[in-house]
């Protein structure tokens, strides 16, 4: 296993442009504006309020807020969340709950309520299958011992849980192969990615990281089978080969790297860095970090990349009475070209739609 780390590069903004490697400037500015607009759903799981938040033309701004939840009494958290492989729905996971978890269904676009039905402890991450158009989603367990947890297999048009699969300790995130055949989650404590077989609701292969490392992201493979995994406790991402089920190369990064994902085209992996207040820009082909921007506000959190490859959407947490935060950067230049407020404790985020 070979190690690229970021120590050889350093990177700096001059006079607006992105600099970074052996000094050579990026080869394009970020536009002015883009002539399309994006649309991205991002939780406030201290308010308990999802937002549509919409890039474009205009800048980025907060189309609608949306209430989440089944008790207005109560911090329910909503933390998972992701729009289903037709556009049609959004599926939100409520963490807590009396004493269980929830997932929760919603139209797009009018953001009418449908259904929900009840998890386990703490419900995280979740991801729908194009293949079977069940729902997956790993429940967490933060409360209580370190025991092993599961991961629910939901039917979404009557909201029902067909299978729970037991899995590791503190299971987080979790996304589905292209073709929707195969389930892969990080468990935190027990360190190890898991495939499962959404299919057969099976565990098939259990790759341990390395003692003692604690994973909580893992990204949707790539075209090639690749996935990418964070070592969040010990910065490092860990670049997996699928079908030989081993570790291929080990990035040195900022600390703490939480959630990551990968641009359609495999070239540029984005990293959010939750300890270290930043946001990497990784060169996959030669493995090396080709930019580190230093976020607006404290404890980045979600990212989302859009399916052409332009922009990623970064949401930050905040402190205290901040509000949350969503910040846009342009990948190319990984320059930051926008930023929005959202509800406090920003923190799940899914891509909806472009238009225009």
């Amino acid at each position: 296993m070979r190690s690229a780390g970021s120590g050889v590069f350093s990177f700096v903004l001059l006079g607006g442009l992105a600099w970074w490697g052996a000094g050579l400037p990026t080869t394009a500015a970020p536009p002015d504006s883009p002539v399309r607009s994006y649309y991205v759903y991002v939780c406030a799981e201290s308010d308990d309020e999802v937002a549509l938040v919409r890039y474009g033309p205009g800048g980025a701004e907060v189309v609608k807020t949306i209430r989440v939840g089944s008790y207005p009494n109560e911090i329910e958290g909503p933390h998972g969340i992701e729009v289903d492989p037709d556009g049609r729905h959004w599926y939100v996971s409520i963490a807590h709950g009396l004493p269980f978890g929830s997932v929760h269904k919603y139209e797009t676009g009018t953001d009418l309520w449908v259904g929900d039905v009840t998890l386990g402890l703490f419900p995280a991450t979740l991801d729908v299958s194009p293949a079977t158009g069940l729902l997956y989603a790993v429940n967490f367990n933060l409360h209580g011992g370190m025991e092993p947890s599961s991961i629910s297999a939901v039917e979404v048009e009557t909201m029902t849980e067909v299978a729970r699969i037991d899995t590791g300790v503190m299971p987080h995130g979790s996304r589905l192969s292209r073709d929707g055949r195969r389930h892969y989650s990080v468990n935190m404590m027990s360190g190890d990615l898991v495939e499962l077989d959404a299919l057969g609701f099976e565990i098939a292969r259990r790759l341990p990281l390395g003692a003692g490392v604690q994973p909580t992201w893992v990204t949707t493979p790539t075209a090639a089978g690749i996935a990418y995994v964070t070592g969040n406790n010990v910065a490092r991402v860990f670049e997996v080969d699928l079908g030989a089920w081993r570790i291929l190369r080990t990035f040195e990064t900022g600390a703490g790297p939480y959630n990551l994902d990968v641009t359609s085209d495999g070239s540029t992996l984005v990293a959010t860095y939750k300890n270290g207040d930043a946001v990497g820009f990784w060169d996959l082909a030669s493995g090396r970090e080709r930019a580190r921007m230093t976020t607006s506000r404290t404890i980045p959190h979600g990212v989302v990349v859009t399916p052409d490859g332009e922009y990623a959407f970064v949401t930050l947490e905040g402190v205290g009475g901040e509000p949350g935060t969503v910040e846009v950067y342009h990948v190319p230049t990984a320059e930051r070209v926008d930023t929005v407020d959202v509800g406090k404790q920003a923190g799940g985020i899914a891509f909806w739609k472009t238009e225009g």
